[in-house]
């Protein structure tokens, strides 16, 4: 059946406002700084010595990563990429006395990262790992990596013969060292000045009277604002900050509010929605005991959500565009159906003067930007704000990696670092794996360096998938979905791959092959790719891309210099997008050079 493809404009993937009733004006529910899953994950398996065949314990050393789990959401495609590139998850390292001993020690950690790259690949990640590259895939998967590492060294280094020891230490700062390295050369700000202001000062008095413990103090950093600076040296496994389970604000608090009597009987509000309606009236409560708190959050988040006429007619023609302009509808339609009719019904609870548009619009940006998913000591997911952790910023290479599960013994929230953090060094935490415009619509900034999960998803569907109904087919890819991104990103360049995803490629190879495509030439190369079908492939994208690089007009159509901090965003954005697409353009006109010069 002719498969003729079906090019369609990227789809807006943060657009997902279905199912939403009177809960909380959310697209996905809150924003939240948090990582993937794997935050709550168990602690590493204890790694062992294993008898391999009938040696004796000092005549090898052997590591054992942890297993790729089954319930690992891509555990076929890691198990493939494991055996594909003939990668174990268990290395045996043979005691030798000649020189050549340290050197294969260091080749044996080489293969251990390796592997403990792929099994801590996320979706993204995993789908851009084309043929031949090994990492490092993006800094949060490196840092993962380096620590899962460490954590099967250092048991094995605290019961370690004498044989074994020194091996072992050279292993373990060998691998530190990594950690470092790789810190100094992602990080692209790194020091601020101190805040001496009297509401920074009092904030932090008031979280060490309430039991908070820091090794770190507030700093301002230009650009970015408030900060966490390191007040001493923090090495890896070290807590930076530790919060008193009684300090987190959360869902028990509205429970136990004068307004829970009325909210409780809303249909289909939420625990979420509740707390954003408390939060509205908490911050002008004199006797809250989270007043200094409240105090000191600034009146304007300038997230994504409160861009202006001229910063969206700056994004016209981007995905944040339709974000935004959707979320902001949302948000009003929430609005609409909700506080006005509280403030009417019950005006002694709802004050109008606190329950405005504005002040609803603040607190969703204060709960979108700021909250955390907390796993409490009842074993119970909340959704919280946490003093004092709120300040923290957010890196592409942070320090803090994990965090979210407070710890049952002391009744607290530590936020431990995974790479070390000098005394004077801004300490960076992850809000997740998000996209710029992601950050900026939530957050509002752009971050620095090269954001790997700044990808632009494509529909490529066939007139098959369409005249059926039923969802696009893989092809052969093992993928039902693609995207691309910045192809400087790639390290394979050269021809058959041209800095673009392997899946994508793979897919509309299968797609154009089953297609009434000219094949006048011979087939060339293995897998039975011709110079036809692989022309077809890059005009393909190409068709695509240009377009898409027209609509966004040109970069001097607005004027920066002088234009407000939303505008600016927009403009830094839209220039992202540019060079996203430039670089696709510029990569597949590559490609179909070096074919044509075959």
């Amino acid at each position: 059946m002719n498969q003729s493809l079906i090019l369609k404009a990227p789809r807006v993937v943060s657009g997902r406002l279905l199912k939403f009733g009177v809960g909380f004006p959310s697209l996905y529910g809150f924003r939240h700084r948090c990582l993937v899953c794997s935050r709550f994950s168990q602690p590493f398996p204890s790694t062992f010595y294993l008898p391999v065949n009938n040696m004796k314990k000092t005549d090898a050393v052997s590591f054992l990563l942890p297993p790729l789990s089954e319930k690992d959401p891509f555990f076929a495609k890691k198990k493939k990429l494991l055996a594909t590139r003939n990668v174990d998850t268990e290395f045996l390292l043979l005691r030798r006395t000649d020189s050549s001993f340290p050197a294969e020690a260091l080749q044996t950690l080489d293969e251990m990262v390796r592997a403990a790259r792929i099994l801590h690949l996320d979706e993204t990640e995993l789908y851009f790992a084309g043929d031949g590259d090994f990492g490092p895939f993006s800094a949060r998967n490196e840092l993962e990596s380096l620590n899962s590492v460490l954590s099967v060294i250092n048991p094995m280094l605290l019961s370690a013969t004498d044989d074994n020891k020194e091996v072992l230490q050279v292993l373990r700062d060998t691998t530190i060292d990594m950690m470092k390295s790789f810190g100094s050369k992602n990080i692209v700000e790194k020091f601020g000045e101190n805040c001496n202001s009297d509401a920074e000062n009092l904030l932090l008095q008031w979280g060490k009277n309430h039991g908070v413990k820091a090794k770190l103090q507030i700093a301002s950093y230009k650009g970015a604002g408030r900060g966490a600076m390191a007040a001493e040296d923090i090495s890896i496994g070290d807590v930076a900050l530790e919060i008193p389970e009684a300090l987190i604000i959360c869902e028990e608090l509205v429970f136990e509010s004068d307004m829970f009597h009325v909210l409780k009987d809303i249909d289909g509000i939420t625990a979420e929605t509740m707390l954003l309606l408390w939060s509205m009236k908490e911050r002008y409560n004199a006797n809250s005991k989270f007043k200094i708190y409240f105090e000191t959050l600034p009146n304007e988040f300038n997230t994504g959500l409160s861009f202006g006429i001229d910063a969206l007619s700056a994004l016209e023609g981007t995905l944040l565009f339709e974000e935004i302009v959707q979320a902001k509808e949302h948000l009003r339609s929430q609005y609409d159906s909700l506080c006005p009719a509280l403030c009417a019904n019950y005006p002694d609870l709802f004050q109008p003067e606190l329950y405005t548009w504005e002040w609803f619009l603040w607190a969703c940006e204060l709960w979108y930007s700021n909250s955390m998913k907390v796993v409490f000591t009842d074993g119970k997911l909340r959704t919280c704000l946490v003093p004092i952790a709120g300040l923290l910023n957010h890196s592409l290479c942070p320090h803090i990696l994990h965090y979210g599960r407070v710890d049952s013994t002391t009744n607290s929230l530590k936020f431990c670092v995974s790479r070390p953090c000098r005394q004077g060094e801004q300490c960076y935490l992850s809000y997740g794996c998000f996209s710029s415009s992601h950050l900026i619509n939530f957050y509002g900034f752009l971050p620095k360096g090269d954001n790997p999960y700044d990808i632009i998803p494509l529909d490529i569907d066939t007139l098959q998938d369409e005249e059926s109904n039923i969802q696009p087919t893989n092809n052969g890819s093992g993928w039902t979905t693609h995207m691309v991104r910045g192809t400087w990103l790639s390290n394979n360049n050269e021809l058959y791959s041209y800095g673009l995803p392997s899946p994508l490629l793979e897919h509309l190879r299968a797609v154009l092959r089953d297609d009434e495509i000219p094949t006048s030439l011979e087939t060339f190369d293995c897998n039975g790719i011709t110079k036809d079908t692989e022309v077809a492939v890059l005009e393909t994208i190409l068709s695509i891309f240009n377009p898409m690089m027209e609509g966004l007009g040109k970069s001097d159509e607005f004027e920066r210099e002088n234009s407000s901090w939303d505008v600016k965003l927009a403009l830094d954005y839209k220039d992202l997008q540019r060079k996203i697409i430039a670089s696709v353009v510029a990569s597949c006109s590559s490609g179909l050079q070096m074919l044509d010069d075959l």
